[in-house]
Protein backbone atom coordinates (compact mmCIF):
# COMPACT_ATOMS: atom_id res chain seq x y z
CA UNK A 1 0.00 0.00 0.00
CA UNK A 2 1.21 3.51 -0.84
CA UNK A 3 1.48 6.23 1.77
CA UNK A 4 -0.22 8.84 -0.40
CA UNK A 5 0.19 11.75 1.99
CA UNK A 6 3.92 11.04 2.29
CA UNK A 7 4.16 10.86 -1.50
CA UNK A 8 2.21 14.09 -1.93
CA UNK A 9 4.66 15.82 0.38
CA UNK A 10 7.35 15.09 -2.23
CA UNK A 11 5.57 17.37 -4.74
CA UNK A 12 5.74 21.02 -3.68
CA UNK A 13 3.32 22.22 -6.37
CA UNK A 14 0.47 20.20 -4.85
CA UNK A 15 0.32 22.49 -1.81
CA UNK A 16 -0.53 25.61 -3.76
CA UNK A 17 -3.92 27.15 -4.44
CA UNK A 18 -5.43 28.05 -7.81
CA UNK A 19 -8.10 30.73 -7.85
CA UNK A 20 -8.19 30.51 -4.08
CA UNK A 21 -8.93 26.78 -4.12
CA UNK A 22 -6.60 23.84 -3.38
CA UNK A 23 -5.04 22.67 -6.63
CA UNK A 24 -6.45 19.42 -7.98
CA UNK A 25 -4.12 18.44 -10.80
CA UNK A 26 -5.72 15.98 -13.22
CA UNK A 27 -3.73 16.86 -16.35
CA UNK A 28 -1.04 14.23 -15.83
CA UNK A 29 -1.49 12.91 -19.37
CA UNK A 30 -0.08 16.21 -20.63
CA UNK A 31 2.75 16.43 -18.12
CA UNK A 32 3.36 15.05 -14.66
CA UNK A 33 4.39 17.09 -11.65
CA UNK A 34 7.96 16.83 -10.36
CA UNK A 35 9.05 15.65 -6.91
CA UNK A 36 11.49 17.78 -4.94
CA UNK A 37 14.26 15.22 -5.48
CA UNK A 38 14.03 15.79 -9.24
CA UNK A 39 13.96 19.57 -8.87
CA UNK A 40 16.96 19.41 -6.53
CA UNK A 41 18.89 17.17 -8.92
CA UNK A 42 18.54 19.68 -11.76
CA UNK A 43 19.69 22.54 -9.55
CA UNK A 44 22.59 20.45 -8.25
CA UNK A 45 23.84 19.76 -11.77
CA UNK A 46 24.09 23.46 -12.58
CA UNK A 47 25.55 24.32 -9.17
CA UNK A 48 28.17 21.58 -8.99
CA UNK A 49 28.94 20.03 -12.39
CA UNK A 50 27.79 22.19 -15.32
CA UNK A 51 30.10 21.24 -18.19
CA UNK A 52 29.84 19.78 -21.66
CA UNK A 53 30.12 16.03 -22.06
CA UNK A 54 32.26 13.58 -24.02
CA UNK A 55 34.67 16.30 -25.13
CA UNK A 56 36.69 17.52 -22.20
CA UNK A 57 39.59 16.08 -20.23
CA UNK A 58 38.94 18.39 -17.29
CA UNK A 59 37.28 17.11 -14.14
CA UNK A 60 33.86 18.74 -14.51
CA UNK A 61 33.47 17.43 -18.06
CA UNK A 62 34.33 13.95 -16.89
CA UNK A 63 31.85 14.20 -13.99
CA UNK A 64 29.11 15.38 -16.34
CA UNK A 65 29.89 12.62 -18.84
CA UNK A 66 29.86 9.97 -16.14
CA UNK A 67 26.51 11.19 -14.78
CA UNK A 68 24.96 11.40 -18.26
CA UNK A 69 26.08 7.92 -19.24
CA UNK A 70 25.03 6.54 -15.85
CA UNK A 71 21.55 7.85 -16.59
CA UNK A 72 21.61 6.09 -19.97
CA UNK A 73 22.47 2.92 -18.08
CA UNK A 74 19.52 3.43 -15.74
CA UNK A 75 17.17 3.72 -18.71
CA UNK A 76 18.71 0.61 -20.27
CA UNK A 77 17.99 -1.38 -17.11
CA UNK A 78 14.55 0.17 -16.65
CA UNK A 79 13.28 -0.85 -20.10
CA UNK A 80 15.44 -4.00 -20.25
CA UNK A 81 17.30 -3.04 -23.41
CA UNK A 82 20.03 -5.44 -24.44
CA UNK A 83 22.71 -2.75 -24.82
CA UNK A 84 23.12 0.77 -23.43
CA UNK A 85 23.93 2.04 -26.93
CA UNK A 86 20.39 1.08 -28.00
CA UNK A 87 19.17 3.93 -25.74
CA UNK A 88 19.18 7.33 -27.47
CA UNK A 89 18.51 10.59 -25.65
CA UNK A 90 15.97 12.81 -27.42
CA UNK A 91 13.91 15.87 -26.60
CA UNK A 92 10.78 13.72 -26.32
CA UNK A 93 8.55 11.21 -28.06
CA UNK A 94 7.95 13.44 -31.08
CA UNK A 95 11.70 13.79 -31.64
CA UNK A 96 12.16 10.03 -31.41
CA UNK A 97 9.41 9.26 -33.91
CA UNK A 98 10.73 11.85 -36.37
CA UNK A 99 14.23 10.38 -36.05
CA UNK A 100 12.88 7.00 -37.13
CA UNK A 101 10.73 8.32 -39.98
CA UNK A 102 13.68 10.31 -41.29
CA UNK A 103 15.74 7.13 -41.34
CA UNK A 104 13.08 5.17 -43.21
CA UNK A 105 13.03 7.81 -45.96
CA UNK A 106 16.10 6.10 -47.40
CA UNK A 107 14.53 2.63 -47.15
CA UNK A 108 10.92 2.87 -48.33
CA UNK A 109 9.78 3.06 -51.93
CA UNK A 110 6.50 3.41 -53.85
CA UNK A 111 4.20 0.47 -53.15
CA UNK A 112 5.46 -0.02 -49.60
CA UNK A 113 2.87 0.31 -46.84
CA UNK A 114 2.91 1.81 -43.34
CA UNK A 115 0.21 0.86 -40.83
CA UNK A 116 -0.82 3.22 -38.04
CA UNK A 117 -3.81 3.00 -35.73
CA UNK A 118 -6.83 5.26 -35.49
CA UNK A 119 -5.93 5.86 -31.81
CA UNK A 120 -2.72 7.75 -32.49
CA UNK A 121 -1.57 11.13 -31.24
CA UNK A 122 -0.81 13.50 -34.11
CA UNK A 123 2.91 13.03 -33.44
CA UNK A 124 2.55 9.41 -34.53
CA UNK A 125 0.46 10.27 -37.61
CA UNK A 126 1.93 13.38 -39.22
CA UNK A 127 5.58 12.21 -39.47
CA UNK A 128 4.43 9.04 -41.24
CA UNK A 129 2.25 11.04 -43.62
CA UNK A 130 5.25 13.22 -44.43
CA UNK A 131 7.31 10.06 -44.99
CA UNK A 132 4.69 8.72 -47.40
CA UNK A 133 4.79 11.98 -49.35
CA UNK A 134 8.57 11.70 -49.64
CA UNK A 135 8.75 8.03 -50.60
CA UNK A 136 5.48 7.19 -52.34
CA UNK A 137 4.59 4.69 -49.62
CA UNK A 138 0.94 4.27 -48.60
CA UNK A 139 -0.53 4.86 -45.14
CA UNK A 140 -3.04 2.31 -43.86
CA UNK A 141 -5.12 2.74 -40.69
CA UNK A 142 -6.28 0.15 -38.14
CA UNK A 143 -9.92 1.04 -37.32
CA UNK A 144 -11.40 1.24 -33.83
CA UNK A 145 -14.76 0.26 -32.34
CA UNK A 146 -17.22 2.19 -30.18
CA UNK A 147 -15.38 1.14 -27.02
CA UNK A 148 -12.19 2.75 -28.29
CA UNK A 149 -10.46 -0.57 -28.93
CA UNK A 150 -8.58 -1.47 -32.10
CA UNK A 151 -10.28 -3.99 -34.36
CA UNK A 152 -7.61 -6.66 -34.60
CA UNK A 153 -9.33 -8.61 -37.36
CA UNK A 154 -9.06 -5.52 -39.54
CA UNK A 155 -5.40 -5.16 -38.60
CA UNK A 156 -4.74 -8.76 -39.63
CA UNK A 157 -6.40 -8.06 -42.98
CA UNK A 158 -4.23 -4.98 -43.57
CA UNK A 159 -0.96 -6.89 -43.16
CA UNK A 160 0.80 -8.05 -46.31
CA UNK A 161 4.25 -8.49 -47.80
CA UNK A 162 4.07 -4.78 -48.66
CA UNK A 163 3.85 -3.81 -44.98
CA UNK A 164 7.19 -2.32 -43.97
CA UNK A 165 6.35 -0.47 -40.76
CA UNK A 166 3.64 -0.83 -38.13
CA UNK A 167 3.35 1.87 -35.48
CA UNK A 168 0.86 2.16 -32.62
CA UNK A 169 0.74 3.76 -29.21
CA UNK A 170 1.04 1.58 -26.14
CA UNK A 171 -1.71 3.57 -24.38
CA UNK A 172 -4.06 6.09 -26.00
CA UNK A 173 -3.51 9.59 -24.68
CA UNK A 174 -7.11 10.60 -25.45
CA UNK A 175 -8.97 7.54 -24.13
CA UNK A 176 -6.58 5.67 -21.86
CA UNK A 177 -7.07 2.41 -23.79
CA UNK A 178 -4.15 -0.02 -23.45
CA UNK A 179 -3.44 -1.55 -26.84
CA UNK A 180 -2.52 -5.23 -27.31
CA UNK A 181 0.91 -4.31 -28.58
CA UNK A 182 2.52 -7.71 -28.11
CA UNK A 183 -0.05 -9.24 -30.49
CA UNK A 184 0.49 -6.39 -32.95
CA UNK A 185 4.28 -6.77 -32.80
CA UNK A 186 4.16 -10.53 -33.39
CA UNK A 187 1.79 -10.19 -36.34
CA UNK A 188 3.84 -7.39 -37.89
CA UNK A 189 7.08 -9.32 -37.56
CA UNK A 190 5.44 -12.32 -39.22
CA UNK A 191 5.29 -10.31 -42.47
CA UNK A 192 8.75 -8.78 -41.96
CA UNK A 193 7.62 -5.32 -40.85
CA UNK A 194 9.44 -3.14 -38.33
CA UNK A 195 7.45 -1.94 -35.31
CA UNK A 196 7.61 1.38 -33.47
CA UNK A 197 5.69 1.78 -30.22
CA UNK A 198 4.76 5.24 -28.94
CA UNK A 199 5.16 4.74 -25.21
CA UNK A 200 4.61 8.33 -24.08
CA UNK A 201 1.44 7.55 -22.12
CA UNK A 202 2.61 4.14 -20.91
CA UNK A 203 5.85 4.90 -19.08
CA UNK A 204 4.21 6.83 -16.19
CA UNK A 205 2.15 3.74 -15.37
CA UNK A 206 4.27 0.68 -16.20
CA UNK A 207 7.75 -0.58 -17.01
CA UNK A 208 8.05 -1.55 -20.69
CA UNK A 209 10.22 -4.62 -21.24
CA UNK A 210 11.44 -4.03 -24.76
CA UNK A 211 13.13 -7.41 -25.11
CA UNK A 212 9.99 -9.23 -24.04
CA UNK A 213 7.84 -7.07 -26.31
CA UNK A 214 10.39 -7.55 -29.13
CA UNK A 215 9.55 -4.13 -30.57
CA UNK A 216 12.09 -2.57 -32.92
CA UNK A 217 11.65 0.96 -31.57
CA UNK A 218 10.06 2.35 -28.40
CA UNK A 219 9.79 6.12 -27.88
CA UNK A 220 8.78 8.03 -24.76
CA UNK A 221 9.08 11.39 -22.98
CA UNK A 222 10.62 12.19 -19.62
CA UNK A 223 8.22 14.94 -18.61
CA UNK A 224 5.29 12.54 -18.34
CA UNK A 225 7.14 10.37 -15.80
CA UNK A 226 8.17 12.99 -13.25
CA UNK A 227 11.24 14.03 -15.27
CA UNK A 228 12.15 17.35 -16.88
CA UNK A 229 10.54 18.74 -20.01
CA UNK A 230 12.63 18.52 -23.16
CA UNK A 231 13.82 15.01 -22.36
CA UNK A 232 12.98 11.69 -23.94
CA UNK A 233 14.25 8.31 -25.03
CA UNK A 234 14.22 6.40 -28.27
CA UNK A 235 15.05 2.73 -27.84
CA UNK A 236 16.04 1.01 -31.05
CA UNK A 237 17.35 -2.47 -31.73
CA UNK A 238 21.05 -2.31 -32.53
CA UNK A 239 20.57 -3.79 -36.02
CA UNK A 240 17.97 -1.16 -36.94
CA UNK A 241 19.94 1.76 -35.53
CA UNK A 242 22.98 0.64 -37.51
CA UNK A 243 20.85 0.45 -40.65
CA UNK A 244 19.30 3.92 -40.37
CA UNK A 245 21.30 6.99 -41.44
CA UNK A 246 21.95 9.83 -38.96
CA UNK A 247 19.07 12.19 -38.30
CA UNK A 248 21.12 15.38 -37.85
CA UNK A 249 24.65 16.39 -38.72
CA UNK A 250 27.04 18.28 -36.47
CA UNK A 251 29.31 17.71 -33.53
CA UNK A 252 29.45 14.50 -31.50
CA UNK A 253 27.86 12.31 -34.20
CA UNK A 254 31.00 12.16 -36.34
CA UNK A 255 34.06 9.95 -36.36
CA UNK A 256 36.14 11.94 -38.86
CA UNK A 257 35.38 15.02 -40.96
CA UNK A 258 37.18 16.20 -44.08
CA UNK A 259 35.82 18.35 -46.90
CA UNK A 260 35.86 15.26 -49.08
CA UNK A 261 34.04 12.84 -46.76
CA UNK A 262 32.60 12.45 -43.26
CA UNK A 263 32.35 9.18 -41.36
CA UNK A 264 29.93 8.73 -38.49
CA UNK A 265 30.41 7.78 -34.87
CA UNK A 266 29.28 4.49 -33.43
CA UNK A 267 26.00 4.10 -31.54
CA UNK A 268 24.53 5.90 -29.69
CA UNK A 269 26.45 9.05 -30.66
CA UNK A 270 25.58 8.67 -34.34
CA UNK A 271 22.09 9.96 -33.48
CA UNK A 272 23.02 12.50 -30.79
CA UNK A 273 24.34 15.53 -32.68
CA UNK A 274 25.27 18.69 -30.82
CA UNK A 275 25.21 19.57 -27.14
CA UNK A 276 22.28 17.69 -25.60
CA UNK A 277 20.03 18.60 -22.68
CA UNK A 278 22.69 17.32 -20.29
CA UNK A 279 20.94 18.29 -17.08
CA UNK A 280 17.66 16.86 -18.34
CA UNK A 281 19.24 13.56 -19.33
CA UNK A 282 20.89 13.16 -15.96
CA UNK A 283 17.77 14.13 -14.03
CA UNK A 284 15.60 11.75 -16.07
CA UNK A 285 17.59 9.02 -14.36
CA UNK A 286 16.70 10.55 -10.98
CA UNK A 287 13.01 10.49 -11.91
CA UNK A 288 13.22 6.84 -12.96
CA UNK A 289 14.87 5.98 -9.65
CA UNK A 290 12.09 7.79 -7.79
CA UNK A 291 9.35 5.89 -9.61
CA UNK A 292 11.07 2.56 -9.13
CA UNK A 293 11.43 3.25 -5.41
CA UNK A 294 7.66 3.66 -5.23
CA UNK A 295 7.22 0.55 -7.37
CA UNK A 296 5.29 0.28 -10.61
CA UNK A 297 3.12 -2.56 -9.31
CA UNK A 298 2.06 -0.28 -6.47
CA UNK A 299 1.48 2.57 -8.89
CA UNK A 300 -0.66 0.44 -11.20
CA UNK A 301 -2.78 -0.96 -8.40
CA UNK A 302 -3.46 2.42 -6.85
CA UNK A 303 -4.14 4.18 -10.15
CA UNK A 304 -6.59 1.43 -11.12
CA UNK A 305 -8.46 2.14 -7.89
CA UNK A 306 -8.61 5.83 -8.81
CA UNK A 307 -9.85 4.96 -12.30
CA UNK A 308 -12.62 2.69 -11.03
CA UNK A 309 -13.69 5.22 -8.41
CA UNK A 310 -13.74 8.16 -10.83
CA UNK A 311 -15.62 6.17 -13.47
CA UNK A 312 -18.32 5.18 -10.98
CA UNK A 313 -18.71 8.68 -9.54
CA UNK A 314 -18.82 10.43 -12.90
CA UNK A 315 -21.36 8.04 -14.40
CA UNK A 316 -23.80 9.05 -11.67
CA UNK A 317 -24.05 12.47 -13.34
CA UNK A 318 -27.05 12.47 -15.68
CA UNK A 319 -26.14 13.11 -19.30
CA UNK A 320 -22.44 12.32 -18.84
CA UNK A 321 -20.82 9.97 -21.34
CA UNK A 322 -17.38 8.39 -21.05
CA UNK A 323 -15.37 7.72 -24.22
CA UNK A 324 -12.99 4.80 -24.17
CA UNK A 325 -14.84 2.05 -22.35
CA UNK A 326 -12.62 -0.86 -23.29
CA UNK A 327 -11.63 -3.41 -20.68
CA UNK A 328 -7.91 -2.59 -20.50
CA UNK A 329 -7.35 1.03 -19.51
CA UNK A 330 -4.85 3.27 -17.80
CA UNK A 331 -5.97 5.92 -15.31
CA UNK A 332 -7.65 8.26 -17.80
CA UNK A 333 -11.32 9.24 -18.00
CA UNK A 334 -12.39 11.13 -21.11
CA UNK A 335 -15.97 12.39 -20.99
CA UNK A 336 -18.59 14.91 -22.12
CA UNK A 337 -21.95 16.15 -20.88
CA UNK A 338 -24.84 16.20 -23.35
CA UNK A 339 -25.34 19.58 -24.96
CA UNK A 340 -22.35 21.26 -23.28
CA UNK A 341 -19.03 22.08 -24.95
CA UNK A 342 -16.06 20.52 -23.12
CA UNK A 343 -14.16 23.82 -23.13
CA UNK A 344 -16.93 25.50 -21.16
CA UNK A 345 -16.85 22.80 -18.48
CA UNK A 346 -13.06 22.96 -18.26
CA UNK A 347 -13.10 26.74 -17.88
CA UNK A 348 -15.61 26.68 -15.05
CA UNK A 349 -14.00 23.91 -13.04
CA UNK A 350 -10.62 25.65 -13.41
CA UNK A 351 -12.12 28.49 -11.36
CA UNK A 352 -12.66 25.85 -8.66
CA UNK A 353 -9.02 24.76 -8.74
CA UNK A 354 -9.52 21.66 -10.93
CA UNK A 355 -6.96 21.21 -13.73
CA UNK A 356 -8.18 18.95 -16.55
CA UNK A 357 -7.49 18.93 -20.27
CA UNK A 358 -10.19 19.82 -22.80
CA UNK A 359 -10.17 19.61 -26.58
CA UNK A 360 -9.14 17.01 -29.12
CA UNK A 361 -5.92 16.07 -27.24
CA UNK A 362 -3.91 16.05 -30.50
CA UNK A 363 -6.04 13.09 -31.56
CA UNK A 364 -8.54 14.59 -33.99
CA UNK A 365 -9.27 11.30 -35.82
CA UNK A 366 -10.64 9.87 -32.55
CA UNK A 367 -12.91 12.87 -32.07
CA UNK A 368 -14.07 12.63 -35.69
CA UNK A 369 -14.94 8.97 -35.11
CA UNK A 370 -17.21 9.90 -32.22
CA UNK A 371 -18.50 13.02 -34.04
CA UNK A 372 -17.55 15.32 -31.17
CA UNK A 373 -15.36 18.46 -30.99
CA UNK A 374 -13.35 17.11 -28.07
CA UNK A 375 -13.64 15.75 -24.56
CA UNK A 376 -12.91 16.64 -20.95
CA UNK A 377 -9.97 14.46 -19.95
CA UNK A 378 -9.08 13.73 -16.34
CA UNK A 379 -5.80 11.83 -16.15
CA UNK A 380 -4.69 10.55 -12.76
CA UNK A 381 -1.31 9.86 -11.18
CA UNK A 382 -0.19 8.03 -8.08
CA UNK A 383 -0.10 11.28 -6.09
CA UNK A 384 -3.81 11.98 -6.66
CA UNK A 385 -6.56 11.01 -4.20
CA UNK A 386 -10.19 9.93 -4.15
CA UNK A 387 -10.98 13.12 -2.25
CA UNK A 388 -9.67 15.09 -5.22
CA UNK A 389 -11.92 13.05 -7.50
CA UNK A 390 -14.87 13.96 -5.27
CA UNK A 391 -13.92 17.64 -5.68
CA UNK A 392 -13.83 17.25 -9.45
CA UNK A 393 -17.20 15.49 -9.56
CA UNK A 394 -18.80 18.26 -7.50
CA UNK A 395 -17.21 20.87 -9.75
CA UNK A 396 -18.51 19.13 -12.88
CA UNK A 397 -22.00 19.01 -11.34
CA UNK A 398 -21.80 22.74 -10.63
CA UNK A 399 -20.63 23.45 -14.17
CA UNK A 400 -23.48 21.39 -15.58
CA UNK A 401 -26.01 23.35 -13.54
CA UNK A 402 -24.55 26.67 -14.66
CA UNK A 403 -24.38 25.71 -18.35
CA UNK A 404 -27.68 23.85 -18.71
Amino acid sequence: MLDIQKIRADFPILTQKVNGKPLVYFDNGATSQKPQIVIDAEVRYYQEINANIHRGVHTLSQLATDAYEASRGKVKEHINAKFAHEVLFTSGTTHGINLVTNGFASILKPGDEIIVSSLEHHSNIVPWQMLCEKTGATLKVIPMNEDGELILEAFDALLSENTKVVTVNHISNALGIINPIKYIIEKAHAVGAAVLIDGAQAVPHLKPNVQDLDCDFYAFSGHKMCGPTGTGILYGKEAWLNKLPPYQGGGEMIKEVTFEKTTYADLPHKFEAGTPNIAGGIVLGTAIDYLNNIGFENIQQYENELLEYATKQLLEIEGLKIYGTGKNKASVVSFNIDGIHPYDVGSIIDKLGIAVRTGHHCAQPIMNFFCIPGTIRASFSFYNTKEEIDSMVEAVKKAKTMLS
